[in-house]
Formats: C-alpha cells, structure tokens, sequence
C-alpha cells in the first residue's frame, strides 16, 4: 500500500465525518463551516406571497430554517418532507416555530414558483426567494455552500450543503440538524429549542 492510498483513505474519512456539503465548502474555499462560525445576520428578502420579508420578522419566535430550491430531484423535497412531519408531530405546538425555505436558486424560483411548490408541504413553511445579491448575503451570513453546475442541454443543477438551522427567538444559531438526522433526534432537537 502505497502513501496516495492512504492520503485518499484519508480524505474519504473526512467528507464522510463532515458531511458531503462540509467538505465542499472546505474543498471549494466557500465559507467556513456553520459549526465553527456566528451564523446570522440582517437579510431583506420576499416571502412566497410576494411581500417583503426581513431578519426582524425572525425576531419573536424560534426558527427551522432551510436552503434549497425548488428544481432539487432528491435531498430538498426529501428534507422538506421530514421538515413538514417533525412539524405535524409537534401539533399545535408547531405554531410556535417560524419555518423557512430559502431558495438558493432565485433565477428560477420566484415567489409564485416557490408558493406553487410548498403547496405539498406542511403550509406553516414559509417560502422566501430574492436577487441573486439578496441570496448571496443571506447564503454568506448563514454560512450556506451553493454553486451552479451546468448539465447537458444547456441547464444546470445546484450543488449546496444540506443543513437545517435551529435560531433561537433572539436570532442566535442553537444548532443543526444534518440531512438524514434520525427523526427522535430531530424532534428532540426542535422541542429543546422551543423550551427555549
């Protein structure tokens, strides 16, 4: 067994342990990892209604916030169906969290795109969309990896890491639940976050 051998060993061991979306932001010199770094910050985007929707309107109550678009074949419909199930298993309880999905992807998701797709989802989601500069501040300040990949045809694809952001009411980061958390450990998560 030769050192490249190792060294790939390696490297394998690590995406695995941080994740596919850790590792691409490490690898890609995106920003750094949300476990490491203050995650949050004033954004000024527009919800799935078309009206203007801010950082203060954060403020109050706890969130469950998402990154994704809405053109995702598997990890966002995935999430958002898990995200949709923790929030019918709290009841009324539910009402009590500010849930999110902001689209990393506003070329294409608009507020009526973003409307039209959350219908299938548990309607206490509120979907947010904005200017690709709008995106790119929110996406920074939360620490979020996302990148455009063209595919054949002339399309693309977006690659992004997968978190869900726990905030407090007071707008500070009280953890993330990973893409494929076990859902005791998700509820568990979510109910100690509106414990406060």
């Amino acid at each position: 067994m030769n050192r490249r051998f190792f060294m790939s060993v390696g490297v394998a061991g690590a995406a695995a342990l941080v994740g596919i979306g850790e590792y691409l932001m490490i690898t890609q010199n995106a920003p750094p990892s949300p476990f490491t770094s203050g995650v949050g910050g004033a954004f000024s985007l527009v919800d799935d209604n078309s009206k203007r929707f801010t950082s203060r309107d954060l403020l109050g109550k706890p969130a469950m916030i998402y990154f994704g678009y809405t053109f995702c074949p598997e990890v966002c419909p995935t999430t958002l169906t898990h995200m949709s199930a923790w929030l019918h298993a709290l009841g009324p309880e539910a009402t009590k969290l500010r849930t999110v999905f902001v689209t990393i992807d506003p070329a294409r998701d608009t507020a009526a795109k973003m409307k039209e797709y959350l219908s299938g989802f548990d309607p206490n989601i509120i979907g947010l969309t904005g200017t690709p500069a709008e995106i790119a501040t929110i996406a920074r300040d939360y620490k979020v990896y996302y990148k455009k990949v063209p595919i054949p045809g002339g399309s693309y694809t977006m690659d992004h890491s997968s978190f869900i952001y726990l905030m407090t009411a007071k707008g500070k980061l009280d953890g993330l639940i990973s893409y494929g958390e076990p859902d005791t450990k998700a509820m568990a998560a979510l109910r100690r976050l509106l414990r406060g």
